[in-house]
Protein backbone atom coordinates (compact mmCIF):
# COMPACT_ATOMS: atom_id res chain seq x y z
CA UNK A 1 0.00 0.00 0.00
CA UNK A 2 1.45 3.31 -1.05
CA UNK A 3 1.60 5.98 1.24
CA UNK A 4 -0.74 9.35 -0.40
CA UNK A 5 -1.52 12.62 1.17
CA UNK A 6 -5.54 12.92 1.56
CA UNK A 7 -7.61 15.95 2.88
CA UNK A 8 -10.62 15.43 4.85
CA UNK A 9 -13.30 17.69 5.91
CA UNK A 10 -14.84 17.34 9.52
CA UNK A 11 -16.45 19.54 12.56
CA UNK A 12 -15.31 19.21 16.00
CA UNK A 13 -16.91 21.01 19.05
CA UNK A 14 -14.71 22.53 21.30
CA UNK A 15 -15.39 23.42 25.13
CA UNK A 16 -13.82 26.33 25.71
CA UNK A 17 -13.24 27.53 29.07
CA UNK A 18 -16.09 30.40 29.16
CA UNK A 19 -18.37 27.23 27.58
CA UNK A 20 -17.30 24.91 30.40
CA UNK A 21 -17.86 27.80 33.01
CA UNK A 22 -21.46 28.16 31.56
CA UNK A 23 -22.40 24.83 31.71
CA UNK A 24 -20.82 24.40 35.45
CA UNK A 25 -22.88 27.84 36.47
CA UNK A 26 -25.65 26.43 35.04
CA UNK A 27 -26.11 23.33 37.22
CA UNK A 28 -25.22 24.97 39.90
CA UNK A 29 -27.90 25.84 42.82
CA UNK A 30 -27.96 29.71 44.28
CA UNK A 31 -26.22 28.71 47.43
CA UNK A 32 -23.62 26.56 45.85
CA UNK A 33 -23.29 29.67 42.81
CA UNK A 34 -22.64 31.99 46.10
CA UNK A 35 -19.81 29.57 47.01
CA UNK A 36 -18.22 29.50 43.75
CA UNK A 37 -18.79 33.43 43.20
CA UNK A 38 -16.99 34.10 46.61
CA UNK A 39 -14.27 31.78 45.49
CA UNK A 40 -13.33 33.93 42.47
CA UNK A 41 -13.88 36.81 44.22
CA UNK A 42 -11.04 35.90 46.26
CA UNK A 43 -9.04 34.75 43.53
CA UNK A 44 -9.75 37.82 40.93
CA UNK A 45 -9.18 41.30 41.88
CA UNK A 46 -10.44 42.71 38.60
CA UNK A 47 -14.42 41.36 39.79
CA UNK A 48 -16.33 42.83 43.12
CA UNK A 49 -19.75 43.23 44.10
CA UNK A 50 -21.68 46.18 43.19
CA UNK A 51 -22.16 46.75 47.02
CA UNK A 52 -18.63 46.45 47.40
CA UNK A 53 -18.00 50.28 48.06
CA UNK A 54 -20.98 51.34 50.28
CA UNK A 55 -19.31 48.77 52.85
CA UNK A 56 -22.21 46.54 53.08
CA UNK A 57 -21.28 43.25 52.88
CA UNK A 58 -24.06 41.50 53.41
CA UNK A 59 -23.69 37.39 53.01
CA UNK A 60 -26.11 35.96 50.53
CA UNK A 61 -28.76 33.74 51.61
CA UNK A 62 -27.38 30.15 52.23
CA UNK A 63 -28.75 27.00 54.19
CA UNK A 64 -27.68 27.67 57.78
CA UNK A 65 -25.86 24.05 59.16
CA UNK A 66 -25.43 23.39 62.65
CA UNK A 67 -21.75 23.52 63.06
CA UNK A 68 -19.45 25.07 65.61
CA UNK A 69 -15.91 25.72 65.32
CA UNK A 70 -14.35 26.08 68.65
CA UNK A 71 -10.61 25.75 70.14
CA UNK A 72 -9.44 21.81 71.63
CA UNK A 73 -10.75 21.56 74.99
CA UNK A 74 -8.27 21.71 77.79
CA UNK A 75 -6.66 18.07 78.77
CA UNK A 76 -9.16 16.69 81.81
CA UNK A 77 -7.75 16.46 84.94
CA UNK A 78 -6.81 12.71 86.10
CA UNK A 79 -9.48 11.38 87.79
CA UNK A 80 -8.50 9.14 90.22
CA UNK A 81 -12.38 7.64 91.33
CA UNK A 82 -13.44 5.22 88.65
CA UNK A 83 -16.87 6.39 87.94
CA UNK A 84 -15.83 9.88 86.80
CA UNK A 85 -14.35 7.36 83.65
CA UNK A 86 -17.18 4.96 82.87
CA UNK A 87 -19.35 8.25 82.76
CA UNK A 88 -16.94 9.91 80.13
CA UNK A 89 -16.91 6.70 77.78
CA UNK A 90 -19.74 7.37 75.79
CA UNK A 91 -19.30 11.26 74.55
CA UNK A 92 -16.64 12.46 76.69
CA UNK A 93 -16.02 13.82 80.25
CA UNK A 94 -19.57 15.58 81.38
CA UNK A 95 -17.60 18.67 82.09
CA UNK A 96 -16.55 19.15 78.52
CA UNK A 97 -19.90 17.45 76.65
CA UNK A 98 -21.99 20.48 79.18
CA UNK A 99 -19.92 23.01 77.40
CA UNK A 100 -19.75 21.59 74.12
CA UNK A 101 -23.80 21.51 74.08
CA UNK A 102 -24.39 25.01 75.31
CA UNK A 103 -22.27 26.20 72.31
CA UNK A 104 -25.24 24.35 69.97
CA UNK A 105 -28.18 24.29 72.21
CA UNK A 106 -30.25 27.65 72.31
CA UNK A 107 -30.86 28.24 76.54
CA UNK A 108 -35.07 27.51 76.01
CA UNK A 109 -34.54 23.83 74.59
CA UNK A 110 -32.09 21.55 76.25
CA UNK A 111 -31.21 18.29 75.04
CA UNK A 112 -32.30 14.93 76.12
CA UNK A 113 -29.25 14.72 78.12
CA UNK A 114 -29.18 17.78 79.89
CA UNK A 115 -32.62 17.26 80.78
CA UNK A 116 -31.92 13.62 82.02
CA UNK A 117 -29.02 14.52 83.59
CA UNK A 118 -30.37 17.88 85.68
CA UNK A 119 -33.50 14.95 87.24
CA UNK A 120 -30.50 12.85 88.18
CA UNK A 121 -28.97 15.41 89.75
CA UNK A 122 -31.77 15.34 91.95
CA UNK A 123 -32.12 12.12 92.96
CA UNK A 124 -31.13 10.60 96.62
CA UNK A 125 -28.46 8.50 94.79
CA UNK A 126 -25.07 7.57 95.54
CA UNK A 127 -22.09 7.75 93.25
CA UNK A 128 -21.78 4.49 91.82
CA UNK A 129 -25.70 3.92 90.87
CA UNK A 130 -25.58 7.50 89.65
CA UNK A 131 -22.54 7.31 87.80
CA UNK A 132 -24.48 4.04 86.32
CA UNK A 133 -27.60 6.08 85.08
CA UNK A 134 -25.28 8.54 83.42
CA UNK A 135 -23.71 5.98 81.67
CA UNK A 136 -27.09 4.81 80.42
CA UNK A 137 -28.44 8.38 79.38
CA UNK A 138 -24.90 9.09 77.10
CA UNK A 139 -26.11 5.38 75.36
CA UNK A 140 -29.43 6.70 74.83
CA UNK A 141 -29.87 7.42 70.68
CA UNK A 142 -31.93 10.87 69.97
CA UNK A 143 -35.57 9.14 70.56
CA UNK A 144 -34.60 8.50 73.77
CA UNK A 145 -34.02 4.52 73.14
CA UNK A 146 -31.55 2.03 74.48
CA UNK A 147 -29.97 0.63 71.42
CA UNK A 148 -27.52 -1.51 72.78
CA UNK A 149 -28.21 -4.69 75.64
CA UNK A 150 -26.90 -4.17 78.77
CA UNK A 151 -24.45 -6.75 78.36
CA UNK A 152 -22.56 -5.59 75.60
CA UNK A 153 -22.67 -1.84 78.32
CA UNK A 154 -21.01 -3.94 80.78
CA UNK A 155 -18.42 -4.91 78.74
CA UNK A 156 -17.79 -1.45 78.15
CA UNK A 157 -17.04 -0.26 81.19
CA UNK A 158 -13.51 -0.32 82.83
CA UNK A 159 -13.19 -3.27 85.32
CA UNK A 160 -12.89 -1.77 88.46
CA UNK A 161 -16.42 -0.46 88.09
CA UNK A 162 -17.33 -4.31 89.31
CA UNK A 163 -20.19 -3.54 86.90
CA UNK A 164 -22.63 -6.51 87.05
CA UNK A 165 -26.02 -7.07 85.34
CA UNK A 166 -28.13 -6.49 88.40
CA UNK A 167 -26.45 -2.61 88.82
CA UNK A 168 -27.25 -1.60 85.21
CA UNK A 169 -30.57 -3.23 85.58
CA UNK A 170 -31.65 -0.94 88.70
CA UNK A 171 -29.87 1.69 86.86
CA UNK A 172 -32.26 1.59 84.11
CA UNK A 173 -34.98 1.53 86.12
CA UNK A 174 -34.39 4.83 87.84
CA UNK A 175 -33.38 6.26 84.28
CA UNK A 176 -37.12 4.94 83.14
CA UNK A 177 -39.04 6.65 85.82
CA UNK A 178 -37.24 10.01 84.15
CA UNK A 179 -39.38 12.37 82.09
CA UNK A 180 -39.97 12.50 79.09
CA UNK A 181 -42.01 9.15 80.38
CA UNK A 182 -41.08 6.33 78.27
CA UNK A 183 -37.31 7.52 78.07
CA UNK A 184 -34.94 4.47 78.02
CA UNK A 185 -36.96 1.93 76.72
CA UNK A 186 -35.66 -0.67 74.03
CA UNK A 187 -38.12 -1.49 71.91
CA UNK A 188 -41.45 0.42 70.82
CA UNK A 189 -43.62 -1.91 73.08
CA UNK A 190 -41.37 -1.48 76.08
CA UNK A 191 -41.90 2.43 75.43
CA UNK A 192 -45.52 2.33 75.37
CA UNK A 193 -46.01 0.20 78.14
CA UNK A 194 -43.68 2.78 80.29
CA UNK A 195 -46.40 5.99 79.13
CA UNK A 196 -49.20 3.54 80.25
CA UNK A 197 -48.09 2.37 83.56
CA UNK A 198 -47.88 6.49 84.47
CA UNK A 199 -51.40 6.84 83.90
CA UNK A 200 -54.73 5.31 85.98
CA UNK A 201 -55.78 2.06 85.81
CA UNK A 202 -59.07 1.03 84.57
CA UNK A 203 -60.06 -1.54 82.16
CA UNK A 204 -58.96 0.56 78.58
CA UNK A 205 -55.90 1.19 80.20
CA UNK A 206 -55.34 -2.59 81.70
CA UNK A 207 -56.09 -3.42 77.41
CA UNK A 208 -53.97 -1.02 76.22
CA UNK A 209 -50.97 -2.37 78.48
CA UNK A 210 -51.73 -5.94 77.11
CA UNK A 211 -51.87 -5.42 73.55
CA UNK A 212 -48.48 -3.21 73.86
CA UNK A 213 -46.59 -6.03 75.96
CA UNK A 214 -48.15 -8.81 73.98
CA UNK A 215 -50.09 -8.10 70.90
CA UNK A 216 -48.28 -4.48 69.21
CA UNK A 217 -47.33 -6.82 65.61
CA UNK A 218 -51.69 -7.63 66.01
CA UNK A 219 -52.32 -3.80 66.49
CA UNK A 220 -49.89 -2.62 64.04
CA UNK A 221 -50.80 -4.68 60.73
CA UNK A 222 -54.72 -3.47 62.20
CA UNK A 223 -55.67 -7.65 62.69
CA UNK A 224 -58.69 -6.61 64.76
CA UNK A 225 -60.36 -9.85 64.24
CA UNK A 226 -57.06 -11.87 66.16
CA UNK A 227 -57.14 -8.93 68.36
CA UNK A 228 -60.63 -9.28 69.92
CA UNK A 229 -59.80 -13.35 69.87
CA UNK A 230 -56.70 -13.35 71.87
CA UNK A 231 -57.64 -10.22 74.22
CA UNK A 232 -61.42 -11.39 74.47
CA UNK A 233 -62.32 -7.38 74.27
CA UNK A 234 -65.46 -6.11 72.53
CA UNK A 235 -65.44 -3.56 69.80
CA UNK A 236 -65.68 -0.50 72.12
CA UNK A 237 -63.21 -1.60 74.51
CA UNK A 238 -60.65 -2.17 71.69
CA UNK A 239 -61.50 1.19 69.98
CA UNK A 240 -61.00 2.98 72.97
CA UNK A 241 -57.57 0.62 74.16
CA UNK A 242 -56.34 1.73 70.43
CA UNK A 243 -57.11 5.30 70.63
CA UNK A 244 -54.99 5.52 73.57
CA UNK A 245 -52.31 3.83 72.05
CA UNK A 246 -51.97 6.29 69.56
CA UNK A 247 -52.61 9.31 71.73
CA UNK A 248 -48.75 8.21 73.14
CA UNK A 249 -45.49 9.28 71.88
CA UNK A 250 -43.16 6.28 70.53
CA UNK A 251 -40.37 8.60 70.28
CA UNK A 252 -40.21 10.36 73.89
CA UNK A 253 -36.69 12.15 73.02
CA UNK A 254 -37.46 13.56 69.71
CA UNK A 255 -38.69 16.70 71.61
CA UNK A 256 -35.04 17.63 72.16
CA UNK A 257 -33.73 16.78 69.23
CA UNK A 258 -31.84 19.49 67.42
CA UNK A 259 -34.04 20.69 64.12
CA UNK A 260 -31.66 21.82 61.87
CA UNK A 261 -32.91 24.62 59.54
CA UNK A 262 -32.75 24.74 56.11
CA UNK A 263 -33.71 27.38 53.65
CA UNK A 264 -34.78 27.63 49.98
CA UNK A 265 -33.84 30.29 47.79
CA UNK A 266 -36.24 30.64 45.11
CA UNK A 267 -34.61 32.02 41.83
CA UNK A 268 -38.13 33.13 40.27
CA UNK A 269 -41.04 34.49 41.56
CA UNK A 270 -44.58 33.62 39.83
CA UNK A 271 -47.22 36.38 40.40
CA UNK A 272 -50.72 36.90 38.93
CA UNK A 273 -50.97 39.96 36.58
CA UNK A 274 -54.17 41.20 34.99
CA UNK A 275 -54.90 37.85 34.69
CA UNK A 276 -51.61 36.33 33.39
CA UNK A 277 -49.35 34.73 35.26
CA UNK A 278 -45.51 35.64 34.99
CA UNK A 279 -42.58 34.36 36.38
CA UNK A 280 -39.50 37.07 37.29
CA UNK A 281 -36.24 36.70 38.75
CA UNK A 282 -35.92 36.70 42.63
CA UNK A 283 -33.61 39.90 43.32
CA UNK A 284 -32.22 38.27 46.50
CA UNK A 285 -31.26 35.32 44.57
CA UNK A 286 -29.07 37.29 41.83
CA UNK A 287 -25.58 38.39 42.79
CA UNK A 288 -24.82 41.88 41.38
CA UNK A 289 -21.16 41.64 39.93
CA UNK A 290 -18.89 44.08 38.10
CA UNK A 291 -15.68 45.11 37.46
CA UNK A 292 -13.51 47.31 39.26
CA UNK A 293 -12.74 50.30 38.28
CA UNK A 294 -9.35 51.18 39.47
CA UNK A 295 -8.28 48.38 38.66
CA UNK A 296 -9.17 48.29 35.25
CA UNK A 297 -7.89 51.93 34.93
CA UNK A 298 -4.50 50.60 35.92
CA UNK A 299 -4.45 47.58 33.40
CA UNK A 300 -5.31 50.08 30.78
CA UNK A 301 -2.02 51.78 31.57
CA UNK A 302 0.21 49.02 32.85
CA UNK A 303 2.91 47.92 30.04
CA UNK A 304 4.81 45.36 32.17
CA UNK A 305 3.25 42.44 33.05
CA UNK A 306 0.22 43.64 31.17
CA UNK A 307 -1.10 40.28 29.72
CA UNK A 308 -1.79 38.61 33.34
CA UNK A 309 -3.95 41.99 34.43
CA UNK A 310 -5.46 41.32 30.45
CA UNK A 311 -6.27 37.75 31.65
CA UNK A 312 -7.76 38.16 34.96
CA UNK A 313 -10.18 41.25 33.11
CA UNK A 314 -11.08 38.77 30.36
CA UNK A 315 -11.85 35.91 33.08
CA UNK A 316 -14.16 38.45 35.26
CA UNK A 317 -15.94 39.74 32.02
CA UNK A 318 -16.65 36.14 31.31
CA UNK A 319 -18.24 34.92 34.78
CA UNK A 320 -20.32 38.45 34.99
CA UNK A 321 -22.10 37.44 31.50
CA UNK A 322 -22.38 33.71 32.58
CA UNK A 323 -24.07 34.57 35.43
CA UNK A 324 -26.34 36.72 33.60
CA UNK A 325 -26.73 33.99 30.92
CA UNK A 326 -27.59 31.86 34.12
CA UNK A 327 -30.56 33.50 35.10
CA UNK A 328 -31.43 34.49 31.67
CA UNK A 329 -31.83 31.00 30.97
CA UNK A 330 -34.00 30.05 34.60
CA UNK A 331 -35.98 32.88 33.70
CA UNK A 332 -36.83 31.40 29.92
CA UNK A 333 -37.51 28.17 31.17
CA UNK A 334 -39.45 29.04 34.30
CA UNK A 335 -41.62 31.10 31.98
CA UNK A 336 -42.55 28.47 29.38
CA UNK A 337 -43.05 26.06 32.70
CA UNK A 338 -45.51 28.75 33.93
CA UNK A 339 -47.51 28.86 30.46
CA UNK A 340 -47.88 25.31 30.73
CA UNK A 341 -48.68 24.66 34.56
CA UNK A 342 -50.93 27.30 34.27
CA UNK A 343 -54.38 25.46 35.69
CA UNK A 344 -51.81 24.11 38.40
CA UNK A 345 -51.34 27.81 39.62
CA UNK A 346 -54.87 28.40 39.39
CA UNK A 347 -56.84 24.74 40.70
CA UNK A 348 -53.81 22.65 42.27
CA UNK A 349 -52.10 19.74 42.09
CA UNK A 350 -55.38 17.81 40.37
CA UNK A 351 -54.85 19.97 37.25
CA UNK A 352 -50.84 19.83 36.91
CA UNK A 353 -50.73 18.91 33.10
CA UNK A 354 -48.20 16.15 31.63
CA UNK A 355 -44.94 17.72 30.62
CA UNK A 356 -41.68 16.39 29.54
CA UNK A 357 -38.14 18.30 29.16
CA UNK A 358 -38.09 17.77 25.81
CA UNK A 359 -41.53 19.80 25.81
CA UNK A 360 -39.52 22.95 27.31
CA UNK A 361 -36.29 21.97 25.04
CA UNK A 362 -38.29 22.15 21.52
CA UNK A 363 -39.99 25.18 22.75
CA UNK A 364 -36.78 27.24 23.49
CA UNK A 365 -34.79 25.56 21.02
CA UNK A 366 -32.21 24.47 23.54
CA UNK A 367 -30.67 21.04 24.44
CA UNK A 368 -32.77 18.29 26.56
CA UNK A 369 -29.70 18.43 28.98
CA UNK A 370 -29.35 22.42 29.41
CA UNK A 371 -32.98 21.90 30.88
CA UNK A 372 -32.16 19.21 33.01
CA UNK A 373 -29.21 21.38 34.53
CA UNK A 374 -31.60 24.29 34.76
CA UNK A 375 -34.57 22.88 36.61
CA UNK A 376 -32.27 21.18 39.06
CA UNK A 377 -32.16 22.45 42.27
CA UNK A 378 -33.39 25.71 41.10
CA UNK A 379 -36.78 26.75 43.10
CA UNK A 380 -40.13 28.67 41.81
CA UNK A 381 -42.25 30.45 44.38
CA UNK A 382 -45.45 30.52 43.53
CA UNK A 383 -48.66 31.70 45.75
CA UNK A 384 -49.48 27.63 46.23
CA UNK A 385 -45.67 27.63 47.65
CA UNK A 386 -42.35 26.94 46.25
CA UNK A 387 -41.13 24.12 44.30
CA UNK A 388 -38.46 22.50 42.44
CA UNK A 389 -38.54 23.40 38.95
CA UNK A 390 -38.30 19.45 38.34
CA UNK A 391 -41.65 19.20 39.99
CA UNK A 392 -43.26 20.32 37.40
CA UNK A 393 -42.22 17.32 34.98
CA UNK A 394 -43.98 14.02 35.17
CA UNK A 395 -45.20 11.24 32.99
CA UNK A 396 -48.67 10.77 31.92
CA UNK A 397 -51.50 8.27 31.56
CA UNK A 398 -53.74 7.50 28.94
CA UNK A 399 -57.46 8.86 29.14
CA UNK A 400 -60.69 7.10 27.78
CA UNK A 401 -60.87 10.37 25.38
CA UNK A 402 -57.26 10.38 24.34
CA UNK A 403 -55.95 12.77 26.44
CA UNK A 404 -53.47 11.99 28.93
CA UNK A 405 -53.57 13.11 32.59
CA UNK A 406 -49.65 13.82 34.72
CA UNK A 407 -48.75 11.41 37.89
CA UNK A 408 -48.90 14.23 39.59
CA UNK A 409 -53.28 15.15 39.07
CA UNK A 410 -53.42 11.49 40.03
CA UNK A 411 -51.34 11.35 43.37
CA UNK A 412 -53.27 14.10 44.08
CA UNK A 413 -56.55 12.36 43.31
CA UNK A 414 -55.57 9.24 45.14
CA UNK A 415 -55.29 11.04 48.15
CA UNK A 416 -57.81 12.94 47.71
CA UNK A 417 -60.18 9.19 47.18
CA UNK A 418 -58.54 8.12 50.55
CA UNK A 419 -58.72 11.01 52.69
CA UNK A 420 -62.62 10.75 51.72
CA UNK A 421 -62.97 6.76 52.30
CA UNK A 422 -65.04 5.00 55.16
CA UNK A 423 -62.44 4.31 57.66
CA UNK A 424 -64.36 0.99 58.43
CA UNK A 425 -64.23 -0.24 54.38
CA UNK A 426 -61.31 1.71 53.29
CA UNK A 427 -60.39 1.58 49.41
CA UNK A 428 -58.43 -0.88 47.90
CA UNK A 429 -55.95 -0.07 45.23
CA UNK A 430 -58.21 -2.05 42.71
CA UNK A 431 -61.56 -0.05 43.58
CA UNK A 432 -59.31 3.32 43.20
CA UNK A 433 -58.21 2.03 39.76
CA UNK A 434 -61.75 1.70 39.03
CA UNK A 435 -62.94 4.44 40.30
CA UNK A 436 -60.37 6.90 38.17
CA UNK A 437 -61.50 4.37 35.31
CA UNK A 438 -65.25 5.81 35.64
CA UNK A 439 -63.85 9.15 35.47
CA UNK A 440 -62.01 8.51 32.23
CA UNK A 441 -58.61 8.06 33.22
CA UNK A 442 -57.28 4.54 33.06
CA UNK A 443 -55.00 3.47 35.46
CA UNK A 444 -53.99 0.03 36.45
CA UNK A 445 -53.99 -1.40 39.79
CA UNK A 446 -49.99 -2.00 39.77
CA UNK A 447 -49.65 1.77 38.96
CA UNK A 448 -52.20 3.32 41.98
CA UNK A 449 -50.29 1.00 44.17
CA UNK A 450 -46.69 2.71 43.65
CA UNK A 451 -48.64 5.83 43.51
CA UNK A 452 -49.95 5.45 46.92
CA UNK A 453 -46.27 4.20 48.50
CA UNK A 454 -44.42 7.19 47.10
CA UNK A 455 -47.42 8.74 48.68
CA UNK A 456 -46.57 7.08 52.03
CA UNK A 457 -50.48 6.20 52.48
CA UNK A 458 -50.19 2.50 54.09
CA UNK A 459 -52.14 -0.59 52.37
CA UNK A 460 -56.03 -0.93 52.94
CA UNK A 461 -55.60 -3.48 55.59
CA UNK A 462 -53.56 -0.82 57.25
CA UNK A 463 -55.96 2.01 57.11
CA UNK A 464 -59.16 -0.25 57.95
CA UNK A 465 -60.83 0.77 61.57
CA UNK A 466 -62.70 -0.85 63.98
Amino acid sequence: MKPSLQFRLSQHLTLTPQLQQSIRLLQLSTVELNQEIDRLLMENPALEREDAESGDHEAPPATPISSSTSAPSEPSPVETDWSADIASTWRGAPDDEEDGDRSFATPDTPTLRDHLLSQLSLTKLDERDRAFVMVLIDALDEDGYLTLPLEEIAALLPPEAEAGMEDLAIALRHLQHFEPAGVGARSPGECLCLQLKTLEDDAVRGLALGIAEKHLDLLASRDYTRLKSVTGAGDETLRAAQRLIQSLNPRPGAAFAKVEARYVIPDVIVKKTRNVWRASLNPDAMPRLRINRLYAELAAGARAGGAGISSQLQEARWLIKNVQQRFDTILRVSQAIVERQRHFLEHGEVAMRPLVLREIAQALSLHESTISRVTTQKYMATPRGTFELKYFFGSHVATEAGGAASSTAIRALIKQLVSAEDAKAPLSDARISQILGEQGIVVARRTIAKYRESLQIPPVNQRKAL
